[in-house]
């Protein structure tokens, strides 16, 4: 068994081994998702077009819907491709959090397009535009095709994985906007009355918005090591003193993601007098994982009767 050696604190760690981190995927999931990310993503260059064409502000918000839709995939598409390159000694967590800064980017982009047609829509407002309501209504009908058909697709592969069942809500939204747009189309030709239009794509805009101001603040949370969702630090602290024998209470814990549903955590465990140090550090990782969702724990184990000797226990891999 490996030796603990000492560090210039003065504390005993054992030493950490090499864990790769990422995620399980099959393929199955990764196909689903690739072919939905190109099937959505040609399709918002031929509605973004057909916008530009056709005159109309509704059909180029359900574009910049359907982006939010090419944002969802993609970050699903890279957490799956990324997390599957092994850590190194440069990358520890390997490349798990290029699927947050993506996020990120996405949703700064989505926040720019929402600002650019509010502003758009205002103008037509106050000076409607012409609108050709046939080539409107023919993109709008299969932009609700297609939407319909990625949901399928998501459908078939596997909704419990977090990305995947996040794609499939932003795919569902995108579908009231493919709606809004074929009503306004319907409206302008029997009726003539192009206010419709800008009018309908506010309320795409209003879609859009949601999804991208969420996407920023999961990323921004993510970013920041903030606490995941679900997890108090107080309340695990109170369950693990609970429940682990030998353990006299926890100290200095610290929770964050590497990346969305990947949670990590350090803490300092005090010991009662006579615990076994190594019986409590795997009590306290069992509890972590099955009870927190915590995979990843590093648990540092402290004697209250020597208060510079410390136990670092080495990172345990779930099975």
């Amino acid at each position: 068994m490996a030796q603990a050696h000492e560090h210039g604190d003065g504390h005993a760690h054992a030493p950490h081994e090499h864990h790769d981190h990422a995620p399980a995927v099959t393929r199955g999931n990764r196909r689903a998702v690739l072919f939905a990310l190109l099937l959505t993503a040609l399709f918002m260059g031929v509605e973004a077009v057909g916008g530009l064409l056709s005159g109309s502000l509704a059909l180029i918000a359900d574009a910049g819907h359907m982006l939010t839709d090419v944002a969802a995939l993609m970050l699903a598409w890279a957490g799956f491709h990324f997390g599957r390159r092994g850590a190194d000694a440069r990358k520890t967590f390997g490349y798990q959090r290029l699927e947050v800064l993506a996020g990120f980017i996405n949703a700064v982009a989505l926040l720019a397009l929402v600002l650019w047609i509010g502003w758009e829509a205002i103008g037509r407002l106050r000076a409607p535009a012409p609108v050709l309501a046939g080539p409107m209504l023919a993109v709008a009908c299969a932009g609700l095709g297609v939407n319909i058909a990625v949901f399928f697709i998501l459908r078939r592969a596997d909704t419990g994985h977090v990305n995947i069942h996040g794609a499939m809500l932003h795919v569902l939204g995108d579908l009231l906007g493919s709606v809004a747009a074929i009503a306004a189309a319907v409206v302008i030709h029997f009726t003539g009355w192009t206010p419709i239009d800008p009018i309908l794509s506010v309320l795409i805009l209003g879609l859009i918005l949601r999804s991208a101001w969420r996407l920023l603040g999961d990323t921004l949370h993510i970013l920041l090591e903030g606490t995941p969702p679900g997890i108090d630090i107080a309340r695990l602290a109170d369950d693990l003193k609970a429940r682990v024998e030998g353990l006299a209470g926890v100290e200095h814990v610290h929770v964050w993601s590497i990346t969305s549903g990947r949670p990590s955590a350090t803490l300092e465990a005090r010991l009662a007098p006579g615990g076994d140090p190594r019986a409590v550090t795997a009590a306290i990782k069992r509890a972590l994982a099955e009870t927190w969702g915590i995979g990843h724990s590093t648990v540092e184990v402290v004697w209250e009767d020597v208060a510079d000797c410390a136990l670092e226990a080495t990172p345990h891999r779930n099975r």
